[in-house]
């Protein structure tokens, strides 16, 4: 009774801090399923180390089997690597599971001929514990697997160094664990190994880790799809409004053209409408032709003004409403007053980039006042946050009082949909 007391009163914070981490990943809204199951096997794995050291310490210290005790070390040996490569799947890199697996199953090996001879470890007869040859491979090999993750981590989250932290911060506990497990083996006045106590650790900021990450790219989809959701209600009351504008002008002088003007509206609304509420990328042909419509409904009504085409590149996708949301500020706000107000739209591939430019001679504005999501037009910014969200490009404007705009959008190839 009294060792069981002494050994549930050693490992009750570890213990408890395992089940609160396991209740919290069951309940986390934003931790995907496969997530959720990884971080499951890792924490049940967790937990059958922290049983296996009780075991050991009993063995050790109050009921000497060497069979029994060198099996029950053999488990731990063979299991640390095994959760390291489980970390890895929280940050990805196929060739990378393949390494560490292989290099998984040369330490089980190694280990579990330890159960037939003292390659790696024995037990003696006086229960002591003997490192043979290949004593250290699973510090070897967790060494490598540790090194590589931090490596996996740096190529993914290049650039942004914050990302680093914890899993610096977990291979620092992990080594500085194994180093205190080589230079003080079989310390007795603690229940659980060092290693054991830098893995659940380790779990605890892996988990952190994660949420943050998904909290955060949960966020930016949520800002996607509200942004998304102004665009539309902005842009359809501005085009259905100016459309029927359009046709009412035109039914009596000149029902032909207002017949074509309905065609080409219905077209639009047919073929088209769907896209404005998509919240994926989409092929930069299927935005043109939402700007192509836009365009020559609203050359019907202003004979003053003409839209150029220069296009290059269709070979990539980027968010809908963004061209043509830049063609209609262009229109409204800059050429429509022109005695002949051009707006030219143009795309091409540029050192790694695609590039769309979209330039008016209208009458410019002043860059250091950013368009407004007042409700009178579209907001460019707007535009601006959609397109380094969603594909990571960025856009710059340029602009002359009395002179006109340039608009350049840039999409780096690698983040393009294939």
């Amino acid at each position: 009774m009294e060792l069981g007391i002494r050994i549930f009163s050693s490992v009750m914070a570890p213990l408890i801090m395992l089940l609160g981490l396991t209740y919290f990943v069951i309940t986390d809204k934003y931790v995907q399923k496969t997530y959720k199951r990884t971080l499951l096997v890792a924490l049940v794995i967790v937990g059958t180390l922290v049983a296996s050291d009780i075991l050991d310490y009993y063995l050790t210290n109050h009921y000497s089997d060497p069979t029994l005790r060198l099996i029950n070390c053999t488990y731990g040996y063979i299991i640390y690597p095994i959760l390291i490569v489980i970390f890895y799947y929280f940050v990805g890199g196929r060739s990378s599971y393949r390494l560490g697996w292989i290099l998984v199953g040369v330490n089980t090996a190694v280990y579990v001929a330890s159960l037939f001879t003292s390659v790696a470890y024995t037990i003696d007869e006086n229960n002591v514990f003997v490192r043979g040859p290949l004593g250290f491979t699973s510090h070897a090999v967790s060494v490598i697997l540790l090194i590589n993750l931090l490596v996996m981590t740096c190529r993914k989250y290049k650039g942004r160094a914050r990302y680093y932290t914890v899993p610096l911060i977990c291979l620092g506990l992990l080594l500085g664990a194994m180093l205190l497990d080589v230079a003080i083996p079989g310390i007795d006045q603690f229940h659980l190994s060092f290693v054991t106590l830098a893995i659940i650790i380790s779990c605890v900021f892996f988990y952190i880790w994660i949420h943050l990450q998904l909290a955060e790219q949960y966020e930016e989809r949520l800002l996607s799809q509200h942004q998304m959701r102004i665009m539309v209600s902005q842009i359809q009351p501005h085009f259905l409004y100016n459309t029927i504008a359009t046709f009412r002008a035109l039914c009596k002088r000149d029902p032909d053209k207002a017949a074509m003007v309905a065609e080409k509206f219905g077209l639009y609304l047919r073929e088209n409408l769907d896209s404005l509420s998509d919240e994926d990328l989409i092929p930069v042909e299927k935005e043109l032709d939402h700007t192509r419509v836009y365009a020559e409904i609203e050359m019907v009504r202003f004979k003053n003004i003409r839209v150029e085409y220069d296009i290059r590149d269709v070979d990539f996708e980027l968010p809908a409403l963004t061209i043509q949301p830049i063609v209609e500020n262009a229109i409204r706000h800059g050429v429509r007053i022109r005695e002949e107000g051009i707006v030219r739209v143009s795309t091409r591939q540029s050192d790694g980039f695609h590039e769309i430019a979209i330039s008016d001679n209208g009458i410019g504005f002043d860059t250091a006042e950013a368009y407004s999501d007042d409700g009178s037009h579209i907001g460019i910014n707007n535009v601006r946050e959609r397109i380094e969200k969603m594909c990571a490009g960025t856009m710059t404007v340029e602009s002359e009082i009395d002179k006109g705009t340039t608009v350049t959008i840039r999409i780096p190839k690698t983040e393009m949909k294939q």
